[in-house]
C-alpha cells in the first residue's frame, strides 16, 4: 500500500481560501483507487469565463492533455472536470474515449461548447478504464456544493496533505481575488506546470492577456521545482479568470494596471509549488537552490536543477552531511559555463569553498546546524556573469523508495 503518513513539512492546517464569483465546486466520492474521500471534481464557471493554461511537454503526454491544447484555442472555459485515481495515460483509444464521454456529458448538463470543457486525470499510467463510473454520477455530482478543502482532497493521489493557495489584488482601483489549489508528490519536475493545479479569479482579463500572464509566472514557480527529475504525462494548470470583480478590462500583458494581479498570481503559483516540494514523496526537508553569476538565466537555471536533481546531494541532505564536493560535481556535470576557480559554494549563508578549493578556516558547527533543520539553502555563484535562478526540491530518502516500490499495489 502507498505511505499516507502526514509530511513533516505540511501546513498546520488547510487555508480559508474566499470563494470567487463565478466559480461553483462540486465533488463526489466514487472510490475510484483510494477510499474513504472525495475522487472527482467538477469547478463549474460562469459563460464567458477566460482561460489559459500550460500543459506537460512530455512526447507521451495523456489523452486528457492533447484535449486541452485543442480547447484552449477557444479561449474560454465553462468547467474543469478531473479524477483521481487513474491518469487514463497511455491507453490508446479507450483513453480518448474516457475524455470525449467526460466532454460530451459535461457538455451536454451545461449547455455549453465542447471546447470549453477541460478535463484531467491523475493516477496510475497505463490502466485502461471507461468513464460511465464517472459520467453516470454527473446529476450527484452538480447536485453536491463543494469546500474547497474537498475540492483539493478530490484531486489527491499519493499527496499527504491537500493543497490550497490564495491572494488579493486590485487592476485599475477594483478588489480582485484568486484562490487555487494543487496537486503532486511524486513524479515531478514539471516543465510547464504542476501534476494538476486549478486557479481562480474573478478579474477581468482577456484569454491572451491571462495566457501571457500564466505562462511568466508558471517559469518562476511550478517550472522552478523539483522532486524526483521526473516530468508527468498529465501535467496541467489552468487559470479560470471569471470576470465578476467588474474591473475595468485590460487589453495588454505591460499595461501597468495588471502589476499588481501579476505579482499576486505568482504568489499564489509559488505557495502551491512550493507545498507540492514540502509535500514530496518521503521529504524531510525543503532545499532552496541559488544560482548566481551564470552568463544567463537559462545556464542558471541549468545549474540549479542539476543540483536539486542529483541523488547524492539530496540524500546527503537527507542524512544531514554538508557534503559541498557533491554540489561542485553537479555543476560541473550539467554543461554550463563554468571554472572551478571562479566557483563560491555556500550552504546555509555560509561560504564553504571558493577559488578553486575549501575556506581553510570555516566553522563547520554553524553548518552542520543549518543542515539538521528543515530548511536548507544552497548556492553557488559561477562568476562568470549576471545569470541568476532559484529552484526549490526536497531531500530523497527511503520513504521514497518505499512508497514508489509499493505503488501499484
Amino acid at each position: 500500500m502507498v505511505a499516507t503518513s502526514l509530511s513533516p513539512l505540511a501546513p498546520a492546517s488547510f487555508p480559508d481560501l474566499p470563494a470567487i464569483a463565478g466559480v461553483k465546486l462540486h465533488t463526489v466520492t466514487l472510490g475510484i483507487r483510494y477510499k474513504g474521500r472525495p475522487d472527482v471534481l467538477f469547478a463549474e464557471l460562469e459563460t464567458g469565463t477566460q482561460v489559459a493554461g500550460v500543459f506537460t511537454t512530455s512526447t507521451t503526454a495523456s489523452a486528457a492533455v492533447r484535449w486541452g491544447r485543442e480547447a484552449l484555442k477557444g479561449g474560454t472555459a465553462r468547467a474543469f472536470f478531473v479524477n483521481a485515481g487513474n491518469s487514463v495515460a497511455f491507453t490508446g483509444k479507450a483513453g480518448e474515449k474516457f475524455v470525449a464521454d467526460k466532454v460530451e456529458r459535461a457538455s451536454s448538463a451545461l449547455g455549453c461548447a465542447k471546447n470549453e470543457i477541460f478535463t484531467a486525470s491523475t493516477g496510475v499510467i497505463g490502466e485502461p478504464t471507461t468513464a460511465n463510473r464517472i459520467t453516470d454520477a454527473i446529476d450527484d455530482l452538480l447536485a453536491n456544493d463543494a469546500s474547497w478543502l474537498d475540492a483539493a482532497k478530490a484531486i489527491m493521489t499519493t499527496d499527504t496533505f491537500p493543497k490550497g493557495a490564495s491572494a488579493t489584488a486590485n487592476i485599475n482601483g477594483t478588489k480582485v481575488t484568486i484562490a487555487g489549489i494543487a496537486k503532486g508528490s511524486g513524479m515531478i519536475e514539471p516543465n510547464m506546470a504542476t501534476m494538476l493545479g486549478f486557479v481562480f479569479t474573478d478579474a477581468a482579463i482577456p484569454h491572451n492577456v491571462l495566457q501571457a500572464l500564466l505562462s511568466d509566472c508558471n517559469n518562476r514557480s511550478f517550472n522552478a521545482i523539483t522532486v524526483d527529475s521526473d516530468t508527468s504525462t498529465s501535467d496541467t494548470l489552468l487559470l479560470a479568470a471569471t470576470g465578476k470583480a467588474g474591473n475595468a478590462s485590460v487589453s495588454d500583458v505591460t499595461d501597468p494596471a495588471i502589476a499588481e494581479f501579476k505579482d499576486a498570481l505568482e504568489g499564489v503559483l509559488r505557495d502551491l509549488a512550493h507545498q507540492i516540494v514540502r509535500d514530496g514523496e518521503g521529504a524531510t526537508k525543503f532545499i532552496t537552490v541559488n544560482i548566481t553569476g551564470a552568463v544567463n538565466e537559462k545556464e542558471a537555471k541549468i545549474a540549479a536543477k542539476a543540483i536539486a536533481n542529483s541523488p547524492l546531494v539530496k540524500t546527503a541532505i537527507a542524512g544531514e552531511d554538508a557534503n559541498w564536493g557533491r554540489i561542485v560535481m553537479a555543476v560541473g556535470k550539467c554543461g554550463v559555463t563554468a571554472d572551478p576557480n571562479k566557483l563560491t559554494v555556500a550552504i546555509g549563508g555560509i561560504t564553504l569553498a571558493k577559488n578553486g578549493e575549501r575556506v581553510a578556516d570555516y566553522d563547520e558547527g554553524p553548518v552542520d546546524a543549518h543542515i539538521k533543520g528543515q530548511y536548507i539553502e544552497i548556492a553557488a555563484d559561477l562568476g562568470f556573469g549576471d545569470g541568476a535562478a532559484t529552484v526549490w526540491t526536497c531531500d530523497l530518502t527511503h520513504g521514497y523508495i518505499s512508497i514508489n516500490a509499493d505503488y501499484r499495489s
